[in-house]
């Protein structure tokens, strides 16, 4: 049976698209959400004029939560490299942040783990004044696998990557803001207008020289692909643990991945479900 569709494109002009993610209760990220990226990705690649990408979700509360835990393992280790050499997904965050026309992360409500990886991956973000953002897999006893590492210690300096990496708490779009975790944050109700006019300015501009000019800001804040694969290497050798399965089912326990459940509030749960 075919997977629904989770990424949502309107092509508003040929130069501007805007893609919208849907994909249940809170927006997780799982195996079709690798497979949907990628040809995504390719779309993107081979279409001439496009110049910006935004990227938003269909739910206020989740822009994408973050990878779904009762995801199929078997399935994620049977996929096959992408163009890169890497799995698909390294692949699909390396690709992302170099085609050439500027994305943009339009965000609201929350993106933690997979989901704000997803988010670094992309050029510019955006964030309403809800918006909260992080990184927790410390807490369950992993590794983040899709190099937040090496986009945080660029954007925000060791120290305070260290602080969000190591912390897996949440971060409120204010303090993310002041950090560079998102480049800057509006009112909800002004998000959406101000991405859209952004968009519409740069979509209007001359393709090469906005791909032009990424590219040169690339040359200077380039990060190797190698590091996107040692990420995904170190994830894949520390996540699901047995000695961790306690700190997991804790966080099932109290409504992981249900909308109404821990993931309104993760980065507190997580701490008092690690204390002994």
């Amino acid at each position: 049976m075919p997977s629904t569709q989770q990424f949502h494109v309107s092509e508003v002009s040929p130069s501007y698209w805007k893609v919208t993610f849907s994909n249940g209760p809170i927006n997780l990220m799982d195996v079709d959400t690798i497979e949907q990226l990628a040809a995504l990705v390719d779309r993107m690649e081979r279409a001439p004029d496009l110049t910006v990408v935004v990227f938003d979700s269909d739910n206020p509360a989740f822009f994408m939560a973050h990878f779904d835990f009762l995801a199929d393992k078997s399935r994620i280790a049977a996929m096959k490299p992408g163009p890169t050499g890497l799995h698909p997904y390294s692949d699909n965050f390396v690709r992302l942040g170099k085609v050439p026309a500027v994305t943009i992360s339009a965000l609201k409500g929350r993106t933690r783990g997979a989901g704000s990886e997803f988010a670094l991956a992309t050029d510019i973000r955006f964030a309403g004044h809800r918006a909260i953002l992080g990184q927790f897999e410390v807490s369950v006893g992993a590794v983040p696998g899709g190099n937040a590492t090496g986009h945080l210690s660029r954007l925000v300096g060791r120290g305070r990557a260290m602080e969000i990496l190591l912390g897996a708490d949440d971060f409120p779009a204010e303090l993310a803001a002041r950090y560079g975790y998102v480049n800057r944050i509006l009112p909800e109700d002004e998000l959406d207008d101000f991405v859209d006019a952004f968009a519409r300015r740069v979509a209007g501009f001359d393709k090469a020289a906005v791909a032009g000019t990424k590219a040169l800001v690339d040359e200077s804040t380039r990060i190797p692909d190698e590091e996107f694969g040692s990420a995904l290497d170190a994830y894949f050798r520390t996540v699901g643990r047995p000695v961790n399965e306690h700190r997991v089912r804790r966080l099932f326990e109290g409504g992981l991945q249900k909308p109404d459940g821990v993931e309104l509030d993760l980065g507190r749960q997580v701490a008092e479900s690690n204390r002994n």
